[in-house]
């Protein structure tokens, strides 16, 4: 156990908190060749604001994750999360819909509890965190990322956007300082 009785040592990890109301976004990042899904995150932000990236392959000296969970997703982190899946071969599609505080913070218990998850099961455990959660009951379960983004663009009040960035031939990923800039990849 962690110092002051904290099992997960989830003190010491960096916060934030997006500002306005409670939301959930699903991430999707789909071959530009064909369409299919080739990732899919959870980015939920209540109480602070997290990305559940489960069997992901971001890694960066100056990201805080444990369990597949991404802490501290201010606007530089998420902007390095999307630049990063975003590139000549993949599109990004970020779906974000307002949810309750106690439903954020049920699915911020739930991701940040999970644990790591094994390479190609990131849809399996999105869609079967998600079934069990109030307004989500109708995601089925899959594991298709964009299976799982369909079945998520049935849910009313959805905000859709769509990254490209057709001339970034590499995976390497820009981190982005924040101070307060405007996003480039602005998922609200």
């Amino acid at each position: 156990m962690a110092p002051g009785g904290d099992p997960t040592g989830e003190a010491d990890l960096p916060r934030y908190r997006h500002p306005g109301s409670a939301t959930v976004t699903l991430v999707t990042v789909l071959s530009t060749k064909d369409g299919s899904g080739a990732h899919s995150a959870l980015i939920v932000n209540g109480a602070q604001r997290v990305i559940f990236d489960p069997a992901g392959s971001l890694s960066h000296a100056s990201l805080a994750e444990r369990g597949d969970v991404i802490y501290g997703a201010n606007p530089a982190i998420v902007d390095s999360y999307i630049d990063y899946h975003t590139r000549n071969t993949h599109d990004t599609v970020a779906q974000t819909v307002d949810v309750t505080a106690a439903v954020a913070g049920d699915l911020l218990r739930r991701v940040m509890g999970h644990g790591a998850v094994r390479q190609s099961f990131c849809a399996k455990n999105i869609s079967e965190i998600l079934r069990s959660t109030p307004g989500f009951e109708g995601i089925g379960p899959t594991f298709f990322p964009k299976t799982l983004m369909e079945s998520f663009a049935a849910l009313p009040n959805l905000r859709t956007v769509r990254f490209s960035q057709p001339d970034d031939t590499d995976k390497r990923t820009d981190f982005y300082g924040w101070i307060g800039q405007k996003p480039k990849f602005n998922i609200e």
